[in-house]
């Protein structure tokens, strides 16, 4: 394939890994640039000296690009964005955050530049900023995600309308058919998050991932709107918040039942009943945990076979 987001990050396929928290780290990142798609290392989830260690280790794995995904409401946000400067990343998604803050600084340096938004608003704020392109995120999406419940297959068109850069659909992506359906949409490339999540090179516990198989259509729900918006499969922690909602919790007691590291306790540490587990509704349709680069090599042969099979139609 050869298009404009192949041509941007140098790539053999217009796919993307998501950086997510707890699950990819460089393992995950380098066996999806080696097979051919964009690695992203989630520095959300480590402290600047451990995005150091995974990108040092990411560089020795795979000699094709890959980049860093960096959420801007963490902390350390100047010694993580000064890291990746130091040791040479070309690539960098921005999320949760307002793009101008780092844009301009990032491509003073040569560095690529991608933000992550959920609405169309927010998309031209980005291209305004002056990002290289755009991750639009519908309402699917596993983790963080937008308050206005836009799906992808609203999104990706209503973005597409607006915006002149290029253009990446994420949120229920998960298959060779829905990469192909956004593209036709408007889509230039696809991000896939939870499809990974489900992969042997994802850093996340093994526990975390068969229940990421083990899910079925309506095990997750997007909540904690009142702090920020994250798609849960339900489980205990889950169960207590609804608790906590039907007496009319305040945000401070919602605030006190999430805690510290809740994130990293369900999906790093594998307590499966007490932590917080993202993923996306599409996890539905995973079923199996196996090798990255399988993955994406059953995504091209479906995204191949769909496109002769439209041809018929």
């Amino acid at each position: 394939m050869n298009n404009r987001i192949t041509k941007l990050f140098n790539i053999q396929y217009p796919i993307i890994q998501a950086g997510m928290v707890w699950n990819s780290g460089w393992r995950l990142a380098s066996a999806s640039s080696n097979a051919g798609i964009l690695g992203l290392i989630g520095a959300g989830s480590m402290y600047p000296e451990v995005l150091r260690e995974h990108i040092q280790k990411c560089k020795k794995a795979t000699t094709n690009p890959f980049g860093v995904n960096v959420p801007m409401l963490y902390p350390n946000i100047e010694k993580i964005m000064d890291i990746i400067v130091e040791e040479g990343i070309k690539i960098v998604f921005t999320s949760a955050g307002n793009p101008k803050t780092w844009t301009n600084w990032l491509k003073e340096k040569n560095i690529t530049v991608v933000h992550v938004v959920s609405s169309v608003k927010f998309a031209l704020k980005a291209q305004d900023a002056g990002v290289d392109a755009i991750v639009a995120e519908g309402f699917e999406a596993g983790g963080h995600n937008g308050r206005d419940e836009t799906t992808t297959l609203t999104l990706i068109p209503m973005v597409k309308e607006q915006i002149e850069i290029p253009l990446i659909a994420a949120g229920g992506i998960a298959t060779g058919k829905a990469m192909l359906a956004t593209m036709v949409l408007g889509a230039d490339g696809v991000q896939i998050g939870s499809r990974f999540v489900a992969s042997e090179e994802s850093s996340a516990h093994q526990a975390f991932k068969q229940t990421v198989v083990d899910v079925k259509e309506g095990d997750t729900q997007l909540t904690l709107k009142e702090l920020a918006p994250v798609r849960l499969i339900k489980n205990k922690f889950y169960n207590e918040l609804q608790e906590l909602y039907s007496s009319g919790a305040t945000v401070e007691e919602l605030k006190e039942l999430l805690g510290r590291a809740r994130a990293k306790r369900g999906m790093f540490e594998g307590d499966i009943d007490h932590g917080e587990l993202e993923i996306g509704q599409v996890a539905g349709l995973i079923h199996d945990i196996k090798p990255v680069a399988n993955i994406v090599k059953a995504i091209i042969a479906e995204f191949e076979e769909a496109k002769q099979q439209i041809l018929s139609l």
